[in-house]
């Protein structure tokens, strides 16, 4: 059975691992939201930055990208998600259904924030998150360049994220 991983932020662009096939897909019940502090990839925990994160919402969907991970490579890109993922442990990991562009379903490996976890921070609004993105940088480079490629990939997609954009335009501003 193939194993499927949901990505809705920087997996679209960086997912790390040798994909078998890559389909647009969505995942109900969550929005994605800059709803997380980075202490590490792209912030300090003197300066955090703002990450994206699959936040819980009755009657939300979110479009992202379903990958299928190579045949005999489960174990190895687990590990490796794992490691990259729970580094702090503020996301959540779960296998939730996604429904892919085309048709079709299947169960994937997905990260979720963890809404009771320390750097769980829902509900900034988009002018508050556009000064932190422009001025965080973490071991993974500038928060703002993380923002402006996933919002490019997903474009690049046909997926539309109207609030992604206008932190982008917000973000651009201040630079």
């Amino acid at each position: 059975m193939t194993m499927w991983v949901f990505g809705y932020g920087s997996l679209v662009w960086n997912p790390g691992f040798e994909v078998a096939e890559m389909r647009v897909a969505s995942m109900a019940g969550y929005h994605r939201s800059f709803c997380m502090r980075s202490i590490h990839h792209r912030g300090s925990e003197a300066s955090p930055g703002l990450v994206l994160a699959l936040d819980e919402m009755p009657n939300a969907t979110c479009r992202g990208v379903g990958f299928a991970v190579k045949d005999g490579q489960e174990a190895e890109v687990l590990a490796y998600l794992r490691e990259r993922e729970l580094i702090s442990s503020a996301y959540l990991e779960r296998y939730a259904e996604i429904s892919f562009a085309g048709g079709g379903k299947a169960e994937a490996l997905v990260y979720v924030i963890d809404p009771d976890h320390v750097q769980y921070c829902g509900g900034l609004d988009l002018q508050e998150q556009a000064s932190i993105i422009a001025g965080a940088h973490g071991d993974r480079g500038p928060n703002t360049e993380y923002l402006f490629n996933t919002a490019e990939h997903l474009s690049k997609l046909g997926i539309t994220d109207p609030e992604l954009d206008d932190l982008v335009r917000r973000v651009k501003f201040l630079l």
